[in-house]
């Protein structure tokens, strides 16, 4: 279930994709732990990682769309395999190639065929790009954007102003950079354009983070903007800038993944070979629990998020899905790796701080994901607008099968308008969780999933609670296990895990720990000033206990038992 170096095998992808991805799994390896961990506590630029990667044109095999070069792909599900690899080694190794991709998305998306040309031949010469578009004083508040454009008579502009939280603002061959017009107002004046970071108007000013990435502040002072550097204008470019935080965003969760899973390795193995008090760590019951509960919560990461994977290929105009899977894998994946970490090092305590061990690093880097591209509370607000049709309006959809085929995901830069989220449709999410009513707690927690429609129906929040954010942001909490777990049954079902020896029983014990989540959600929501009397007697009402299953239980903690010494990273 998890990623192994050891005996990594990508046979579900074609040869040249097996080989890129074998190829950077083993540079990691025989550069070594200590290199690792070194180059990270000394927040050395990995610039010995982007030489490897240009020298195998690894961003430019994996990020250049078949319209831009017919020989390559953009494919979501190799690029969320590699999203894993990244993470499973290093935040930072993942970071510089993250926002590479969000650079690239103002650009793939634009009919700009110089610049899209320009962005192709910098990859493959190995360079990394750049996505300027948050700012100091606004954060990602697009419509407050700074950056300002005037007219320079020749059809062209220059451009003056900052950007902030930038990453790869040091070297990018290319930087898509969102700003606006002096001379238009409104969403008609906005502006995307391409910059060079080497430009002598470019000016970097810092580096914002004390880490191994370069987080940048830079500054445009007069920059000239050509004619034909301009890659959208009005409200195409703020379109574009929303539809590449949709690309970019689905990218958290498996880094997300790969953190976790190397954490565990190192967690799992250091307290099994520990004795206290003349016993093994993890022969203690609470070890157990918190272990097997990390496991658990972290295949259910992985089995939402390849799901979700299949929902970004099967996209069109007529089925916009994946808008509500994108942030359920922002928001709900990064936080349940929160949670893994946390268990895992209440069990580890003191080593976990321990500077020659990837955990150190993990406990860290985890805290991040959660807190870009939106924070939790945004993609929550997001998520709730899915709700009434998710829910109550289900639509008959062709089955979407697992989608592994070396195909172009070119629907992904013509997305079209970011808007009419409320209007789009899902298939019932009743049926995946019909089909596996016989596990105890699929079934119990389907109860507490149909209690939630019943409050939607009788007791749904009234204007005034719409309005307020922190009473709905509970809401949101309580929809967004029920996406999450159908994803879960379905990816479980697709890869037969379902059907295998034990992996009914992972499966659930997954929904134990989301019945124990949905009964903890609805508690804070009874707590709530703002909640009604009615929806507060509905909170302790729909509060469940899972049903125990002892020796279901002692066979999945012997998965968990078997990650002991499974990997350990060369010296």
């Amino acid at each position: 279930m998890l990623f192994n170096p050891r005996n990594y095998d990508p046979a579900q992808f074609d040869e040249p994709t097996r080989r890129l991805l074998r190829a950077t799994v083993d540079w990691f390896e025989s550069r070594g732990k200590k290199a690792l961990i070194d180059t990270y506590i000394d927040r050395s630029w990995y610039a010995d990682f982007l030489d490897f990667a240009a020298k195998e044109g690894l961003f430019a095999e994996f990020l250049t769309p078949a319209s831009a070069d017919p020989d390559k792909r953009w494919d979501t599900a190799r690029i969320a395999e590699l999203n894993e690899i990244l993470g499973f080694y290093g935040l930072g190794y993942w970071y510089t190639w993250q926002v590479t991709i969000l650079g690239l998305g103002p650009v793939w998306q634009s009919g700009n065929e110089a610049v899209r040309a320009r962005a192709a031949k910098l990859l493959a010469e190995g360079h990394v790009m750049a996505f300027g578009l948050s700012e100091r004083t606004h954060g990602a508040d697009i419509y407050s954007t700074d950056m300002i454009l005037t007219p320079d008579g020749e059809g062209g502009f220059t451009a003056t102003g900052s950007k902030y939280y930038i990453g790869n603002g040091n070297v990018a061959g290319l930087v898509s950079v969102f700003g606006r017009r002096s001379d238009v107002e409104g969403p008609e004046g906005y502006v995307f354009f391409a910059a060079d970071s080497r430009h002598d108007a470019y000016h970097l000013v810092k580096n914002v983070v004390n880490a191994q990435m370069y987080v940048s502040e830079f500054r445009l002072e007069d920059y000239p903007v050509r004619a034909e550097d301009v890659l959208h204008t009005g409200q195409a470019a703020f379109d574009a800038a929303l539809n590449t935080v949709n690309v970019g965003k689905f990218n958290l969760c498996t880094a997300s993944i790969g953190i976790c899973e190397h954490a565990m390795y190192e967690a799992v193995t250091h307290a099994h070979n520990r004795v206290l008090y003349g016993k093994r760590v993890t022969d203690f019951p609470h070890v157990k629990r918190e272990l097997t509960d990390a496991y658990v919560r972290l295949v259910a990461m992985k089995l939402f998020s390849a799901r979700a994977v299949d929902y970004f290929r099967t996209a069109s105009p007529e089925d916009r899905r994946y808008l509500l899977f994108n942030p359920m894998t922002k928001m709900k994946v990064t936080t349940e790796g929160e949670k893994v970490i946390d268990l895992m090092w209440d069990v580890i305590a003191a080593k976990g701080f321990e500077a020659d061990t990837y955990f150190d690093k993990a406990a860290k880097d985890i805290r991040g994901l959660p807190k870009l591209e939106g924070t939790v509370h945004v993609n929550l607000a997001l998520i709730l607008k899915f709700m009434g049709n998710y829910l109550f309006a289900p639509a008959d959809y062709a089955p979407v099968p697992s989608r592994l085929d070396a195909a172009d995901d070119d629907f992904l830069f013509r997305q079209g308008p970011a808007r009419g989220l409320g209007a789009i449709r899902f298939h019932d999410w009743r049926a995946a969780y019909d089909r596996h009513a016989a596990l105890p707690n699929v079934a119990r927690f389907r109860e507490q999933a149909d209690g939630f429609c019943a409050l939607l129906l009788e007791n749904a929040p009234s204007k005034e609670q719409q309005a307020d954010l922190d009473f709905l942001l509970e809401i949101g909490q309580l929809f967004a296990l029920i996406v999450y777990g159908q994803l879960v049954l379905e990816q479980a079902e697709l890869t037969g895990l379902t059907a295998s020896e034990d992996g009914g029983d992972v499966l659930d014990r997954i929904f134990d720990a989301l019945v124990r989540d949905f009964s903890a959600h609805a508690t804070e929501l009874h707590g709530k000033a703002s909640a009604t009397e009615e929806q507060a007697a509905w909170a302790l009402t729909n509060v469940r206990r899972p049903v125990a299953d002892p020796a279901r239980d002692a066979r999945v903690w012997e998965r968990v038992e078997a990650l002991s010494g499974a990997y350990e990273m060369r010296p």
